[in-house]
C-alpha cells in the first residue's frame, strides 16, 4: 500500500492539499491580526515578526516534519500512535509523552473548528453593508455552520471528499496571487528573508518573546502533515508543500507589505480596528470580490476542520487499539481505507466546540487557547522521534543536535505561548488535561489488572477438560465453546477461565476453542495462528491484528472455522446422533468474562481512585463482547470479582458459648 501512494501524481498531490494542509493553510486569517492586535504598526514589528514566520514555517515545518519526522512511517503509517508503536518496545515510559501528545491533538481538534470558522465568517465585517455586524451575529452563524458540519460526518466524507482538493487548489492559489498583487506595495518587506532581522525583533522589540505565540500560529497543523502520511504518502506530501509554502509565504509578504504601506503609526486598539475595519488578511481583497473570498476561506476553514475530526477518529481508534482508550462504537460509512467515524467522539468534539464559541465569541479571543495544544504535541513528537533516531542508530551526534536545536525552540514557543495562560490558555490544557486522564486510566488501570490475572499451565488441566467434554452425567452447555483470553502464551490460560469451565458450573462442551487477539505494532497486519492441542477437542486460535485493524472477531472467527472444515482439520458437526445423522452443524456459544471491583480490596488510595474511574469508563463505554465484534445473540456474560489486593488483615475473633450447667 505504502509503495502505491509514494509515488507522486497529480491525483495523490490534489488529495495531499485537500487532506493535510487545511490547519497550516487557513493561519493566514489570524497570524498578522494577532501580531499586530494591540500594538503600533512600525517596520520593526513587521520585518521582524515576518522574519520570525518564514523561519518558524521552514525550521518546524519544512525541516523537523517534512524533512525529518516523514521518514518515521509505520508500514506507510504516521501519527503520534504509530510513531509511540514504533518506540514503545525501547522504554517504557515513552508511553507518557505519546498520551499527552494524543491528549493535545485531540485538545487541538476541538479548537480549530471555532477558530477557522469564525475567522472566516469575521471577513464580511470588511464589507459597508455589514460593517456594523454583531459579535452574536457571526457566533450564531458560526454555530449553524459547526452544527451541519458535525451532523454530516455519519455519513462519512467519500463523495465530498473529492472536492476538497480542488477547493484548496482555489484556496492556496488566491493566497498567492493576494500576495503577489500587494508586495509592490513596500517592496523593503523581501529584507524579511534574512534571518538576521527575526533575531534583530528578539532581541530588540519590546516584550517581543510573547510574540512568539502570534507568530507560532503560522505553524499549528504540521502536526497533521505527519498524522495522515498514510492517506496521502510522503512523496506527495513533501511535492505538495513546495507550492503551499509558496503561496502561504506570498501572502504573508503581501500582509506585510499592505500593512507597511497603508498603517504605518497606527496602534491598532479594538476601537481602531472597528473604526478603520482592520484585518490585515481581508485588506489583500478588492471590495467586489470580498463575498466570495470570505465564501472560499469559510469552505477552506471547513476542510481545515474535516482533516483535524478525522485525525481524531483515527487517533482514538489507534488508542483503543493500543489499551490507551475505552472501547467505543466504531462505525464505517463508506468503503474508503481509513474512513470511520465514533459517534461518542462526535458528540463530545461538537460539545467541545460549541462550548468554545459561546465562550470567546471572537477568534482574537480564541488566539490564546489555541497555540498551547499543538506545542505540547510538538515537544511530545519530538521526544518520541528522537528515540526513533536512536532506534535507527543515527549517529549521537546528529540526534543531540536535533534535541537541542528543537527542545530550545519548542520551549521558547512554550514560554511565549504560557503567557496566554490566563486569558483561555487554561482552556486548552483543560481539555488535554482530561482526554490525558482517560488515556492514563485506561493504560493504568490495565497494569493494575494484571498484576491480578492468574495464568496456570495448560497441560495440567487438558485431562480434567477432556473427561468432562466425554462424560454423559453432565447436562451438555453447547457444541463449541468459545472463550476470549487474554494469555499471550499459547501454553499458558486464564485461572478464571478453567473456573469457569470446570468449578462454577461445570460446562460440558464437545470443543473448547480459546481465542487470543494480539494487537501488532504496524497498522494492517491481519493473520491468525491455529494450534491444536487436542485436535478436535480444545483447539487455540491466534489472532495478529495491526493497531488500525478492527477486532471484527465475530466474521474473522467464522473464516477461520471455514478454512479449518474445508482443511478437514475440524469436525464442526452436532455430537447428538439425531442431528449428527443429519449433518447439522453444532451451536457456537461465546463466554466472555466481565470483571467488577470486588469489595474485598485493601488497594492504595491513588489506585483505588484510577480503578474506580476506569469502572466508571467502563459503563459509559462499549461493553466486552460489542468491543470485540461478537454477536450478542450468542454471548455469555460471566462476571467475576476483580480483587487485586486481597484484604488480609480482617481482626476476628471467636467466643465460646458459657454454658450454665444446672443441677
Amino acid at each position: 500500500m505504502g509503495k502505491n501512494l509514494n509515488k507522486v501524481s497529480t491525483a495523490g498531490l490534489l488529495i495531499a492539499l485537500g487532506i493535510i494542509y487545511g490547519d497550516i493553510g487557513t493561519s493566514p486569517l489570524y497570524v498578522y491580526n494577532a501580531i499586530i492586535s494591540g500594538r503600533e504598526v512600525t517596520d520593526n514589528l513587521i520585518i521582524g515578526s515576518l522574519s520570525c514566520i518564514i523561519w518558524t514555517l521552514t525550521l518546524i515545518t519544512t525541516v523537523k516534519y517534512v524533512w525529518l519526522v516523514l521518514r518515521a512511517d509505520n508500514r506507510g503509517e504516521g501519527g503520534t500512535f504509530a510513531l509511540y508503536a514504533l518506540v514503545r518496545r525501547q522504554k517504557k515510559w515513552l508511553v507518557i509523552p505519546a498520551m499527552i501528545g494524543g491528549a493535545s491533538l485531540l485538545a487541538d481538534g476541538i479548537i480549530t473548528p471555532p477558530m477557522t470558522i469564525t475567522s472566516s465568517i469575521e471577513g464580511l465585517k470588511e464589507l459597508p453593508i455589514f460593517y456594523h455586524l454583531q459579535t452574536n451575529t457571526i457566533v450564531y452563524i458560526v454555530l449553524g455552520i459547526i452544527s451541519a458540519f458535525f451532523f454530516m460526518q455519519q455519513f462519512g466524507t467519500a463523495s465530498i471528499g473529492k472536492m476538497f482538493g480542488p477547493i484548496m487548489m482555489v484556496w492556496f492559489t488566491m493566497l498567492g496571487i493576494l500576495g503577489v498583487m500587494h508586495i509592490s506595495d513596500d517592496f523593503s518587506i523581501l529584507k524579511a528573508v534574512n534571518p538576521y532581522y527575526a533575531i534583530e525583533f528578539l532581541a530588540t522589540y519590546p516584550k517581543a518573546i510573547w510574540l512568539l505565540g502570534a507568530v507560532f500560529l503560522c505553524t499549528t497543523g504540521a502536526e497533521a502533515l505527519y498524522s495522515d502520511l498514510g492517506h496521502c504518502g510522503r512523496d506527495n506530501i513533501r511535492v505538495s508543500w513546495i507550492y503551499v509554502k509558496i503561496c502561504l509565504l506570498l501572502n504573508y509578504f503581501g500582509q506585510g507589505a499592505f500593512l507597511l504601506a497603508n498603517r504605518t503609526g497606527i496602534t491598532v486598539t479594538p476601537d481602531m480596528k472597528a473604526t478603520l475595519g482592520i484585518n490585515a488578511f481581508y485588506d489583500l481583497m478588492p471590495q467586489w470580490f470580498i463575498i466570495p473570498g470570505v465564501i472560499i476561506a469559510t469552505t477552506a476553514a471547513i476542510i481545515a476542520s474535516q482533516a483535524m475530526i478525522s485525525g481524531a477518529y483515527t487517533l482514538i481508534s489507534e488508542a483503543m487499539r493500543l489499551n490507551l482508550w475505552p472501547k467505543l462504537k466504531i462505525r464505517y460509512p463508506s468503503e474508503e481505507k481509513g474512513q470511520l467515524f465514533i459517534p461518542g467522539i462526535n458528540t463530545m468534539m461538537f460539545i467541545g466546540c460549541v462550548g468554545i464559541v459561546l465562550y470567546f465569541k471572537e477568534s482574537s479571543r480564541m488566539e490564546a487557547a489555541y497555540g498551547l495544544a499543538i506545542i505540547v504535541t510538538f515537544i511530545s513528537t519530538t521526544m518520541l522521534f528522537a528515540n526513533y533516531m536512536v532506534a535507527k542508530r543515527v549517529p549521537s551526534s546528529l540526534i543531540y543536535l536535533f534535541i537541542v536545536a528543537y527542545v530550545v525552540i519548542e520551549i521558547t514557543f512554550l514560554i511565549a505561548l504560557l503567557e496566554k495562560f490566563t486569558h483561555g490558555g487554561y482552556i486548552t490544557l483543560l481539555i488535554g488535561a482530561a482526554m490525558f486522564i482517560v488515556m492514563y486510566v485506561s493504560y493504568r488501570s490495565r497494569k493494575i489488572k494484571n498484576r491480578y490475572v492468574e495464568f496456570v499451565r495448560m497441560e495440567h488441566y487438558v485431562p480434567m477438560i477432556q473427561e468432562l467434554s466425554n462424560d454423559k452425567t453432565v447436562p451438555k452447555h453447547a457444541t463449541h465453546l468459545v472463550y476470549m483470553t487474554s494469555a499471550n502464551n499459547p501454553k499458558e490460560i486464564e485461572h478464571k477461565i478453567i473456573y469457569s469451565i470446570l468449578n462454577k458450573k461445570p460446562k460440558r462442551a464437545d470443543i473448547y476453542w480459546f481465542i487470543h487477539v494480539d494487537t501488532l505494532d504496524d497498522p494492517y497486519t491481519c493473520e491468525y495462528v491455529v494450534d491444536h492441542i487436542i485436535p478436535n477437542d480444545i483447539i487455540r486460535v491466534e489472532f495478529r491484528l495491526g493497531f488500525r485493524m478492527e477486532p471484527k472477531i465475530n466474521l474473522l472467527f467464522r473464516k477461520v472455522v471455514e478454512e479449518l472444515v474445508n482443511n478437514k482439520e475440524v469436525n464442526i458437526y452436532s455430537r447428538y446422533e439425531s442431528l449428527e445423522r443429519n449433518n447439522v452443524v453444532g451451536d457456537f456459544q461465546f463466554i466472555v468474562m466481565e470483571k467488577y471491583l470486588s469489595q474485598d480490596n485493601e488497594l492504595p488510595f491513588f489506585e483505588r481512585i484510577i480503578m474506580k474511574f476506569y469502572f466508571w469508563l467502563k459503563e459509559i463505554s462499549l461493553s466486552e463482547e460489542r468491543g470485540f465484534g461478537l454477536d450478542p445473540s450468542n454471548v455469555v456474560v460471566e462476571k467475576f470479582p476483580l480483587i487485586v489486593a486481597p484484604v488480609t488483615s480482617i481482626r476476628l475473633k471467636r467466643i465460646f458459648h458459657e454454658e450454665h450447667h444446672q443441677f
